[in-house]
């Protein structure tokens, strides 16, 4: 605390003793304040909030000078502007995935926008994990997934063409035919022999659920 500051308290904490002590005599009294202790009240009320004042002005300097000073030694902070763009430093879409088609080849280095605002992928390892989005490669800058997402939308996509389900739960159930093309189950044709009886085959059926969590 300055030096200056402590004397303007002291001095405000002086003239707070001087006026309560013309309450206080009034008060013991019984008695409302006479005229002259009004007058003199409201003299050290104007001074109390000149005080105040002067403590208020003095305190917001001190503050001041403190972050200059750590403004001082802690110098300008930077910070990359890329973070904030919703492409993430890319101009085109194209530019995002030739830098992801890079960043793939041995020996290649990283283009730092890759590792912006959290799209960036987990250290390399010898295991994938499904639970750990990074482990995926490279999120799709915002601005970029929300135009692919609309071009999903449009007349000439796959999304108008394929089937509409309503439901009317968190789940459904769809049937399905667990036949492989490289399996020994499900429907199959055999060359037969003459007189001779058909091998029996059936399908193999079952039901695929999901559900939303």
């Amino acid at each position: 605390m300055s030096k200056q500051l402590r004397e303007l308290q002291a001095r405000k904490t002086t003239l707070v003793k001087e006026a309560r002590g013309l309450t206080d005599l009034a008060a013991s009294e019984n008695r409302d304040l006479t005229d002259d202790e009004v007058t003199a009240f409201d003299a050290l009320r104007a001074r109390i909030d000149a005080a105040t004042a002067a403590i208020d002005r003095e305190a917001a300097l001190i503050a001041d000078e403190a972050r200059i000073g750590v403004d001082h030694v802690i110098g300008p902070i930077v910070t990359d502007n890329r973070e904030a763009d919703p492409r993430r430093g890319f101009g085109s879409v194209g530019e995002f995935m030739q830098a992801v088609y890079q960043a793939d080849k041995p020996g290649q280095s990283i283009d730092a926008r890759l590792l912006l605002g959290g799209i960036g992928a987990a250290a390399p390892s010898n295991y994938g994990n499904e639970a750990v989005g990074q482990d995926g490669g490279f999120l799709v800058p915002p601005q970029f997934s929300q135009e692919i997402f609309k071009l999903s939308l449009g007349e000439d996509s796959l999304l108008p063409l394929t089937d509409n389900v309503e439901i009317s739960g968190n789940s459904m159930a769809f049937p399905k035919d667990e036949t492989t093309p490289w399996g020994t189950n499900g429907i199959r044709a055999y060359w037969q022999g003459e007189a001779s009886s058909g091998t029996p085959t059936k399908p193999v059926l079952g039901l695929a659920t999901l559900r939303l969590k």
